[in-house]
């Protein structure tokens, strides 16, 4: 054995020991850790001369990098095909870590998933409290809101199971929720069911009971019944076309803490076309979606004018069986701590002019990552979520028909526990009468 080798060996052993299994980053463009054993696998494969160092042809390890940049160099190391048994084993170590990174630039790892376990679990365990208030009147009962405050718990089962060697995947997400100053039992949903992987080199095809969001999230974070067909694009991948066609069945069942959270309780033909370019600075996105034959179910479900989950949705009962809704937005990155996202999105198909548009604008600073204890971020933002065009938004700090301005902060105290803290001041747009929140969530993943 060379000394090259012998050295590489001995780094790997060490490094890829030490490594955590997972950064689970919430955005791909979010810093890899100062202190990250990914670093020091890099300096290792660049000393090897598997690869010559970042984008730029030069190695600064003084610098941090975002997991998009540590994906392409990981690409760059996969295309190797004669390399030694210690960088081999880095380089496997860094596509298991830069997984999904490496998939939305269609780089497939199907070696290394052969050699896993057929099987990986995920998930999550979380607890939200929301104050509400509002000074609104109910349609159902003519009484005003007020406040209105609870606590939920929510346990989380997300496993992946690999299809043999063809880089398929079969999904599965179950929710169970409940109230957690409740004494009855709560709810189990199988919320997800999908199968998912590669046709041909720059296409992915998800069918099932899949997941249905927006780039941001603003108008839709919910499920459907159907197909969606991803296709990659670009000299480094960074151009994505979204194809989806399917049945939008949440079949919502008092589905969350509060009413207003999830206001469009129907079922509806879903097609939707949405663009992505996704860049070191700039990220932009556009979407047009049209949602027909919408058999709306709200009025008729609700069973208990006094209970607190039914009496705001008659207020957002949409008349239309019809929508047409184009959405464009982008987020911007200052540097590696500030960044400014902005969305504006309009269903052609409503007549009111406030109902009709959802738009926002959110300045960021930092971003708190789950495998870096003590990273944070915060944000402040304007949202305007008119409730003909805001169906499921992924949003907590404003609901769907309403508009204010909104605080928020994220903080890691030990790894894998995110603790977030929300708070809105506003107004509901119909009535323009007074609305404030504050939200607290603990999530805990593993």
């Amino acid at each position: 054995m060379s000394k090259k080798t012998l050295v590489s060996a001995i780094t790997a052993a060490l490094v890829v020991g030490a490594a955590s299994t997972t950064f689970a980053a919430n955005n791909p463009f979010s810093d890899v850790p100062a202190d990250s054993w990914a670093y020091d696998a890099v300096s290792t494969l660049a000393a090897d001369g598997v690869i010559d160092g970042y984008p730029d042809d030069t190695y600064q390890g003084q610098n941090t990098m975002t997991r998009y940049e540590m994906a392409q160099i990981v690409a760059r190391a996969m295309a190797k095909t004669d390399l030694e048994k210690a960088d081999k084993a880095l380089v496997d170590k860094l596509a298991a870590e830069f997984a999904d990174e490496l998939d939305n630039l269609g780089v497939r790892v199907a070696d290394l998933e052969k050699k896993s376990d057929n099987v990986v679990w995920k998930g999550e365990l979380r607890y939200r409290y929301v104050d509400a208030s509002s000074n609104a009147v109910s349609k159902i009962t003519g009484k005003k809101y007020n406040d209105n405050d609870t606590s939920q718990v929510m346990f989380r089962l997300e496993p992946k199971a690999y299809i043999g060697d063809t880089g398929w995947t079969a999904n599965v997400r179950v929710d169970y929720e409940m109230k957690a100053d409740e004494d009855a039992n709560g709810k189990t949903v199988v919320a997800r069911a999908y199968a998912k992987g590669p046709i041909g080199h720059n296409t992915t095809v998800t069918a099932g009971r899949i997941p249905l969001l927006d780039t941001y999230g603003m108008l839709l974070d919910e499920h459907m019944s159907g197909a969606q067909i991803d296709i990659t694009s670009g000299s480094d991948k960074n151009f994505t076309t979204s194809l989806l066609a399917g049945r939008y069945n949440p079949g919502h069942d008092n589905p969350d803490i509060l009413p207003g959270q999830t206001l469009k309780d129907f079922t509806a033909d879903f097609y939707a076309a949405q663009f992505n370019y996704k860049s070191e600075k700039f990220d932009a996105n556009a979407m047009y979606a049209v949602m027909t034959n919408i058999e709306n179910t709200q009025s008729s479900d609700i069973k208990n004018p006094n209970d607190s989950f039914g009496l705001w949705g008659n207020a957002y009962t949409y008349d239309k069986d019809k929508m047409n809704i184009w959405s464009v937005g982008g987020l911007y990155r200052f540097d590696n701590n500030w960044g400014l996202l902005g969305q504006y999105a309009v269903n052609t198909e409503s007549d009111n002019s406030d109902d009709k548009q959802a738009y926002m604008a959110e300045l960021q600073y930092k971003n708190a990552n789950i495998a870096d204890p003590g990273s944070w971020g915060a944000y402040v933002a304007y949202r305007h979520f008119g409730k003909d065009v805001t169906i499921a938004t992924t949003y907590k700090d404003v609901f769907n028909n309403q508009k204010g301005f909104a605080i928020g902060a994220s903080y890691v105290p030990v790894e894998n526990l995110l603790a977030s803290v929300k708070y809105f001041d506003g107004k509901d747009i119909d009535s323009d009468t007074d609305a404030d929140r504050f939200y607290l969530n603990l999530d805990f993943f593993y």
